[in-house]
């Protein structure tokens, strides 16, 4: 603010600072509470501060004073970078052109589509445009704009904030397919939809876009307010558009595939409600639109469940098949899933979790086709040589960024958990883990990460597994002496872990999945727990998604399912296992 009142005292160029006095007091009221809150000068608006900082001000929950301040912050960015826009632009002329031409009354038009010209860079209004009479104009003056890769002038978003027409309900095929180009046209869209939200533009064509509109995020992976992520997401899916037999439900799909978060409750649910309504408002027919629902409605089921569930269980890919129901929707989801992770966060996204999602969309268009699904991975000559081993044998296989590290030894009871607890010593995430028995002995495959630094060296590695399954290092009293010097003093209050049976997402075994905040050697502690109610992990499934963790196994008694008592005794296992553990509390 101080910067832009030194470029309006120059007389540089119009900094628009009037347009500035809301936000100014907004962000100037969110410092006075937030010093009243702390007791002391400070800037950072954390967590902690934010609910009585809000109190202060009056509002009736932080996400209220969340949207004041996040929309404060973006008026104040949006002048400010129109500002230093004009400001190069006219120090860029003023080096190429002799100063007694740079009075010149007129600056040349270019036509950029009908009503829409490029004057001195910018895209502004045609001098007979009539946006009172053409309701269209809007979407089509900010799709040529993107396309073209330039800047929507504040001056021609005004002049269509006050004078459009409404747009007709539903919208004409004109108004969608300018939608969809403006949507399309990648990165430069951004600026052109942060220009149109500033003159309430995109409320005022899509009023449910009022329920996101610099919406706060409570998932730490995110990094934009919701509106901000639905944006970043439809241009993310534009480098997918040619994957897809319809780019244009891919891309509107994207941008509205969280529109249910902003109002509390299921935003997958709610969201479902919005875009049955909202589908045919912007002209798509009762089959487009229910592909839209669909995809609102599952925008989470291909990673959620290539994460957590064993895609070589056959139960797996017939569940995903029964709710995408055809091979169109599952590739609008595939493409859709990259471009949400992208615009998440870089924790939302890896190599690992690319492969997982595509091996389930393989696997899941074979089952729409009428073909048996890809049999489950078999060992390889290499693994086999481990399970061939006399004693206890592990074998590391090196990859870009991940490692498959295979353990074989005599099958026994707390295997996994042993070894889970080993890679937690040397800072490997465990991705997943699934166990072959090969006569007296098991196999188990772990995928792996280095959680930071230097990786371990793999030949210490290896001693470590053998002295933990010969009992001669600890595991257990190792991860408490970490997890003690990691302890901070004071405590956050964590949600209870929760425990829950999945019914019928295996044939084969019994699914259990855990949630809890993430804690050195969690899945060691989560594994020694089931273990210790005498039962055996077939595989497991391990993903963190910022703090919290959603651990899946695939769980066996005896080669059977589990029956009610025993998935109760487990419960209550895991349950006791992870209380005190990393800021769980007592459920």
């Amino acid at each position: 603010l101080t910067v832009l009142r030194a470029i309006g005292a120059s007389w540089l160029v119009d900094a628009r600072l009037r347009s500035l006095e809301g936000p100014t007091i907004d962000l100037l009221d969110a410092r006075d509470a937030l010093h009243l809150a702390t007791g002391r000068v400070g800037d950072r608006l954390t967590l902690q501060e934010q609910g009585p900082a809000s109190r202060i001000l009056g509002d009736p929950n932080p996400d209220t004073f969340l949207r004041r301040v996040s929309a404060a912050g973006r008026a104040i960015a949006y002048v400010s970078d129109e500002a230093w826009h004009r400001v190069d632009r006219l120090i860029s002329e003023r080096r190429r052109i002799p100063v007694r031409f740079t009075r010149s009354s007129a600056s040349a038009r270019a036509p950029l589509t009908e009503g829409v010209v490029v004057q001195d860079g910018d895209v502004v209004l045609a001098a007979d445009a009539r946006p009172d009479r053409d309701p269209v104009l809007v979407l089509r003056a900010a799709a040529a704009a993107a396309q073209a890769g330039l800047r929507l002038s504040p001056y021609a978003v005004e002049r269509l904030a006050n004078e459009s027409a409404p747009m007709p309900v539903p919208w004409p095929a004109t108004a969608r397919d300018a939608l969809v180009s403006l949507l399309g046209a990648g990165k430069p869209a951004i600026a052109v939809w942060e220009a149109l939200e500033q003159q309430n533009v995109i409320t005022a064509l899509i009023p449910q876009w009022g329920f996101v509109r610099s919406a706060p995020q409570r998932n730490p992976v995110h990094r934009f307010t919701v509106d901000r992520h639905l944006v970043e997401t439809a241009v993310n899916a534009s480098d997918r558009m040619r994957s897809v037999a319809r780019p244009d439900l891919l891309l509107v799909g994207a941008l509205l595939h969280d529109i249910g978060k902003g109002q509390g409750g299921d935003h997958t649910e709610i969201g479902v409600r919005i875009v049955t309504e909202l589908g045919p408002r912007l002209g798509f027919d009762a089959r487009d639109s229910e592909v839209l629902v669909s995809m609102v409605r599952n925008h989470l089921l291909l990673p959620d469940t290539a994460t957590r569930r064993d895609l070589t269980d056959p139960a797996t890919a017939l569940m995903v098949a029964d709710a995408v129901k055809t091979g169109e929707v599952l590739d609008l989801l595939g493409a859709l899933s990259w471009a949400d992770a992208a615009a998440t966060g870089p924790a939302a996204w890896s190599t690992w979790k690319s492969e997982l999602i595509s091996d389930l969309v393989r696997r899941v268009h074979a089952v729409l086709a009428g073909e048996s699904a890809p049999l489950p991975p078999v060992l390889t000559p290499a693994q086999l040589a481990v399970a061939d081993a006399p004693a206890v044998a592990v074998l590391v296989e090196e990859g870009a960024g991940a490692w498959q590290v295979t353990v074989g030894a005599d099958d026994r009871l707390g295997l996994l958990a042993t070894v889970a607890g080993v890679l937690a010593l040397h800072r490997l995430a465990v991705r997943s883990a699934r166990t072959e028995t090969v006569g007296a002995r098991a196999v188990t495959v772990w995928n792996v990460e280095p959680e930071f630094g230097e990786p371990p060296g793999v030949d210490t590695l290896r001693q470590d597994i053998r002295l933990a399954l010969a009992g001669t290092l600890d595991v257990t009293a190792k991860l408490a002496q970490r997890a003690a010097a990691q302890r901070r003093p004071g405590s956050i209050g964590r949600p209870p872990p929760r425990v829950d049976a999945i019914g019928a997402a295996s044939q084969r075994a019994t699914v259990v999945e855990v949630r809890a905040h993430d804690a050195p050697g969690l899945l060691h502690v989560i594994a020694t727990a089931i273990s210790s109610a005498d039962v055996v992990i077939d595989a497991a499934k391990v993903e963190t998604l910022g703090s919290e963790v959603v651990d899946v196994f695939y769980l066996l008694a005896d080669g059977r399912r589990l029956d009610d008592e025993q998935i109760a005794a487990v419960r209550d296992a895991v349950l006791q296992g992870l209380t005190g553990i990393g800021g769980q509390v007592e459920p």
